[in-house]
């Protein structure tokens, strides 16, 4: 069925994808050779030739494992782990005469733990293979044969295969474009998924197959693609086109990447050239670097500590027991006749003691693994995804205007959200909305524009001036109203009677003000999308920026609306007529920006024949060039481009000139040459032509957009800072003057305060710049570096003559670059440190993701970056947690993210209540694993003890086996998701209780032994209380003993009391779910006594009707397992009592707070809460405290003075 074509701008006649075209460079003479062997046969499946070429499919597969590969695979994984690799050791050693169990009673748990993760790591495998499958049977038009297409799936897809991509579809794989819907087979590509920018790249392409433009024509189009093999280069491709028996170079402008979408553009033809994990895109996925938290790393020590104490009892045990063997015969005596060891085995026998006691050792090997709990790596990943599912559906954290709740990537590093000591940030699009907003400008002189921007406000608060917006005068308390809302057009938000609605006519220079805006409405490179129901004309811009002069110009009214191959259309208020007209000019030439020349320019022909070169870009290059009689508002209009700069917003000037007809033919002759040079120089010859045109410019006037805060980022900064949290930025803006307006930007979040001391490295120095001018890079960088380096110690000095005042360390990206010298980035970072805030200007990618690198590895402690870009992706990945936003910049920093958000205020409660939740949480639940564990194996070497270490274990096999998996691990999977020891409101009010996570006082060496100290001494207690009330008194009223059944079942039973009313103890927030479990464990033990005991004797051995018939009838048993039990908790009770009532932490003085009533005591409530603001924080709190003292100190000079 045939299709219409659109006719569209014929870029190839502006831009220089034309140029060069056809031609062999030297890259292509590499075809055929090494790397470069790919053949595809386009458009002839059938064919001989094309069956030979085996390529892979297209089917993509991101899940760890395959159906085949799971078992092996994820037992391999498991079993990497020391402790589960012993366990494994342990229950095959069960199976030996060695064991004092039986072998069931020691695999099954391991098999229960195992099989847990097991199926845990198939669920989360699943669920990426549920998003495989969805892609790989997404559907994509394919032809077929005869100028047939039928849909088909992705994955079905082969490397020749001709395929038809239609409007908002992505490509399935990387292709080969042969036409499109345009005339000159151009077509508009969002690269969002590849590299994170939204703006649309042009795509055209071969002038040779821009014809075949209907699904009739691709039947007879055949041709033999040699390229490169494949890589991950995204932006590089060699090959050439074999067609109609012509040879074509072809290049990146000619390949559709897999995963990109078309744009704008009704429908594609393309080539399928990679496939499947051959394509760009997958050969650039990568696996996220392997994160783990400093307290699991942690805890593997504590468990090598314990293997330790474990091989370390078994060996004193084995050695004494060797001794005591070696003298159980003295003649005919016999110490310990009941082990008969005048006939014993070679396990008793006194004649081969060393035997004996090398046996015992391995015997005692596998009777203490109880010390070691079985179920904590289970237990932690279970508790860690659960606390990941209250992160993502926290509603708190979700942004209703974009429909985005949190999503935490991974569970591996939550508890690390509470231990962030800096976080690193990206700026723009981070800290600000990445859309730009039309606030400003001034024309022919004047200024125009009365919004009030963000850092206008903080100026207003930092020299303590009122502010007026709009003739209100606003103060410190109502200055956070939101004056754009009622904005009502995105990128627009200019305010100025005196031109808006026509009323620009009035004006003394309305000549000037139309020229100004006309500019603003053609040299663009913006594409205008017209919606055929409402007419509202919508705009694709490269750029933010790009797109707020345009919508300007519209609201204006100067509207552009349409681009055709060689014009471009706007509608304007003619000044005579008082109406409307349409202006179209004639698109001439595009002088593309870029980051030397710092402009842009177009050459247009208007409708009355007239030549203009219209010019925007930076003000450093722009004056420059202005001609004599063009500087008539240049004074002017630097002083207002000075105040936009001071008002943090981003300025460019705009001029005009007018050519002739023979000045225009010369420079379009050369810049033709020099677009199809093929040479290295070509870009420079670019350069070269175009500065013979870009001057004598006439000056029109400056734009002004802004990029605002994010809503809440103040509030959010001063709380982190509060929180003791250090805030690095490091921004790649473009910016004219980077460190101007890195500290303007950083005022109106509160990171550079009244007070706050500056220390500037930059290398604008005169000698610097001569030396740059004199041009020996070899000069230049030695002077450059010892120029850093002078700053750097000369920064250092003055900190540390005046330690007690706050800092702040502002450096841009060229100094930078010499700072991360490994000579000089540790003197960097201690200066660094020292401050209360440092801001990193112009940083590029790499610097930032060294950076961070550097903060990580230098300071020891946990750092944090946060981003929405790609250029941000290298910061994420290499900070132990990587936030990424999801802004809009794409999804690159938010898939390489641990953790992604919608807005950075969400990070306050990210950070402040779920980081420091996670962080007590995981903390306390570690070491009462240990805990719990101690008491279990301090009573089985003690009984162990007193049976002569005869191997005796003191519990049935099954009592042993269960202990970890049933009867305590539940109430603290319970502890680790829901306890909290102050609410998410008092988290918040008081940040200073986020240092305990930084400063890591719930998991340090101390605390952990304090809590195994209290593990041993519990045992102690449990045991010798019970060995002494059983023994050697009657039991039961017909005078019977308590035997080893009794005694064992009665030690269990105060076991599993003492560790779950411990635990109830150790809580700090009920919930019924806590209740189920802690009392839950208790009375499961006693439902498995009678269902275990009511088993035949060959399966419940010594619990056989233990319960029934012997220690529920006796009141001894209940006695002792109470007094027992209470004598065992009285320790921790009365030195958490004495702790809590004289010597609380913080949170303990939060807690007082709430119990005592005193939430209403606004005086009570500050004392504690000023304990978390210090002089060399950050933040407007911080900047009001410090304003206080300063007017206080003032007050007391003039009181001395009067005096």
């Amino acid at each position: 069925m045939g299709t219409g074509r659109k006719r569209r701008l014929h870029f190839s006649k502006i831009y220089s994808f034309k140029c060069g075209r056809n031609r062999f460079d030297d890259d292509h003479s590499q075809i055929g050779g090494p790397g470069f062997s790919r053949v595809v046969y386009c458009n002839e499946t059938g064919v001989s030739e094309a069956a030979t070429q085996i390529y892979v499919d297209n089917y993509v597969r991101s899940t760890k494992y395959t159906p085949m590969t799971f078992i092996p695979k994820s037992l391999f994984e498991q079993f990497r782990r020391v402790a589960n690799f012993y366990f494994l050791v342990t229950g095959i050693l069960s199976f030996t005469a060695l064991a004092p169990y039986s072998a069931v009673s020691a695999i099954l748990p391991l098999i229960v733990v195992i099989g847990a993760t097991m199926v845990k790591e198939g669920i989360e495998d699943w669920q990426r293979q549920q998003q495989d499958h969805e892609v790989n049977n997404r559907k994509v038009k394919v032809h077929s044969g005869g100028g047939v297409f039928e849909s088909r799936e992705w994955k079905t897809l082969r490397v020749g295969d001709v395929v038809k991509v239609e409007k908002d579809e992505f490509f399935p794989a990387d292709l080969l474009l042969i036409s499109s819907s345009y005339e000159d087979a151009v077509c508009y590509v969002e690269t969002m998924n590849l590299d994170g920018e939204t703006n649309l790249k042009l795509k055209q392409s071969l002038d040779a197959t821009s014809m075949i433009n209907d699904d009739s024509n691709i039947n007879s189009f055949k041709a033999t693609v040699k390229c490169e093999d494949p890589n991950a280069s995204l932006y590089t491709f060699v090959g050439t086109m074999e067609f109609q028996e012509q040879q074509y170079a072809l290049s990146p402008q000619q390949l559709l990447l897999r995963d990109s979408k078309l744009r704008n553009t009704d429908y594609i033809y393309g080539v399928v050239i990679f496939t499947g994990h051959d394509t760009k895109v997958i050969q650039n996925s990568t696996d996220p670097p392997s994160k783990r938290s400093g307290i699991e790393k942690r805890m593997d020590n504590i468990i090598y500590f314990l293997f330790f104490i474990l091989f370390l009892i078994a060996f004193l045990g084995s050695i004494y027991f060797g001794i005591v063997t070696k003298n159980d015969l003295d003649g005919d005596r016999m110490k310990r006749w009941y082990l008969r060891p005048d006939d014993s085995e070679i396990f008793f026998d006194p004649k081969r003691a060393p035997a004996a006691a090398i046996f015992h050792f391995l015997t005692a090997l596998l009777l203490y693994t109880y010390l070691i709990p079985i179920s904590l790596y289970v237990s932690i990943e279970i508790v860690k995804v659960l606390q990941t599912i209250f992160i993502n559906n926290d509603i708190h954290m979700y942004y209703e205007e974009a429909d985005k709740p949190a999503h935490a990537r991974t569970s591996n590093i939550t508890e690390e959200l509470g231990q962030i000591d800096t976080i690193l940030s990206d700026k723009t699009g981070t800290l600000t909305c990445n859309s730009m907003e039309f606030i400003k400008c001034s024309i022919a002189g004047t200024a125009y524009g009365r919004g009030v921007t963000e850092v206008e406000r903080a100026m207003a608060k930092k020299t303590g001036s009122p502010l007026v917006v709009n003739g209100r005068v606003l103060d410190d308390d109502n200055d956070d109203e939101d004056d754009d809302s009622g904005l009502s057009v995105k990128g627009y938000n200019f305010e100025d009677e005196r031109i808006v609605n026509g009323y620009w006519l009035l004006e003394p220079r309305s000549d000037v003000i139309q020229k100004f805006f006309r500019l603003l409405a053609i040299c663009h490179t913006a594409i205008p999308d017209v919606d055929e129901e409402t007419g509202r004309v919508t705009y694709e811009a490269e750029s933010p920026d790009e797109a707020a002069f345009v919508i300007a110009a519209r609201e204006l009214g100067f509207e552009f609306y349409k681009r055709t191959q060689t014009t471009v259309s706007f509608m304007e208020l003619d000044p005579m007529s008082k109406k409307k007209v349409e202006r179209t000019y004639e698109l001439l030439n595009v002088l593309e920006f870029n980051s030397a020349r710092k402009r842009m320019s177009v050459i247009v022909r208007d409708e009355f024949g007239k030549l203009l070169l219209l010019c925007k870009g930076a003000d450093s290059v722009m004056f420059d060039r202005l001609a004599k009689n063009g500087r008539q508002f240049e004074e002017n209009t630097k002083e207002h481009v000075n105040e936009y700069a001071d008002a943090g917003l981003r300025t460019l000037i705009l001029a005009y000139r007018e050519l002739n007809e023979e000045e225009y033919k010369e420079f379009n002759e050369k810049f033709i040459e020099a677009k199809n040079s093929v040479s290295e120089d070509r870009e420079d010859l670019i350069d070269a032509t175009t500065e013979e045109i870009e001057k004598d410019l006439i000056l029109l006037g400056a734009t002004a957009v802004e990029d605002k805060l994010q809503k809440g980022v103040p509030e959010c900064i001063d709380k982190l800072a509060q929180a003791g949290i250090k805030i690095w930025v490091l921004t790649g803006d473009k910016m004219e003057t980077a460190i101007n307006i890195g500290q303007v930007f950083v005022f109106a979040c509160s990171l550079l305060r009244q007070g706050m001391k500056q220390i500037i490295i930059t290398l604008e120095s005169p000698e610097i710049i001569s030396a740059e001018k004199a041009g020996d890079k070899d000069v230049i960088s030695k002077m450059s570096k010892e120029n850093v380096k002078k700053q750097i110690l000369a920064g250092k000095a003055q900190l540390s003559s005046s330690s007690s005042d706050p800092y702040a360390l502002i450096i841009d990206g060229k100094s930078l670059a010499y700072a991360l010298h490994d000579d000089i980035k540790n003197t960097f970072l201690d200066l660094a440190v020292g401050c209360a805030s440092v801001i990193c200007c112009r940083s590029s990618p790499k610097q930032k993701a060294l950076v961070t690198r550097l903060v990580k590895e230098g300071t020891g402690k946990t750092t944090l970056a946060i981003g929405d870009g790609a250029n941000d992706v290298g910061m994420l990945q290499e900070a132990d947690i990587g936030i990424g936003i999801s802004g809009v910049e794409g999804m690159q920093a938010v898939m390489s993210s641990d953790i992604a958000i919608a807005q950075f205020r969400f990070l306050e409660r990210l950070l402040l209540v779920h980081g420091h939740w996670c962080y007590r949480r995981i903390s306390s639940m570690i070491c009462y694993f240990f805990y719990k564990n101690i008491v279990f194996g301090t009573t089985v070497f003690l009984y162990e003890a007193y049976a002569s270490f005869s191997g005796q274990p003191a519990y049935n096999d099954w009592y042993l086996s269960l202990y970890n998996v049933f009867f305590t691990s539940l109430p603290a999977i319970a502890l680790g998701v829901f306890d909290q020891d102050v609410s998410a409101r008092f988290c918040l009010k008081f940040p200073l209780l986020y240092q305990e996570g930084v400063q890591n006082t719930l998991f340090r060496w101390r605390r952990i032994f304090g809590w195994m100290l209290n593990g041993l001494a519990s045992g102690i207690i449990v045991f010798f209380l019970c060995t002494r009330a059983l023994d050697p008194e009657s039991y039961r009223k017909n005078g019977k003993t308590a035997g080893m059944e009794v005694v064992g079942a009665t030690i269990y039973t105060c076991v599993v009391w003492v560790v779950n009313c411990q635990m109830a103890l150790a809580v700090s927030y009920f919930t019924l779910i806590q209740h189920v479990f802690i009392w839950g464990g208790i009375i499961l033990w006693y439902l498995f006594l009678l269902a275990y005991g009511a088993m035949p004797t060959s399966i419940s051995t010594t619990a056989y009707n233990v319960f029934l018939e012997t220690l529920a009838p006796a009141p001894s048993y209940w006695f002792v397992t109470f007094y027992v039990v209470i004598a065992a908790l009285i320790p921790y009770y009365c030195y958490k009592a004495v702790q809590m009532r004289f010597f609380p932490a913080y949170h303990g003085m939060i807690q007082w707070i709430r119990y005592e009533g005193h939430t209403d005591d606004p005086e009570y409530v500050n004392m504690v809460r000023q304990r978390s603001i210090r002089t060399t924080t950050v933040g407007f709190t911080a900047r009001s405290i410090a304003r206080d003292n300063d007017l206080y100190h003032l007050n007391l000079e003039r009181q001395a003075s009067k005096s």
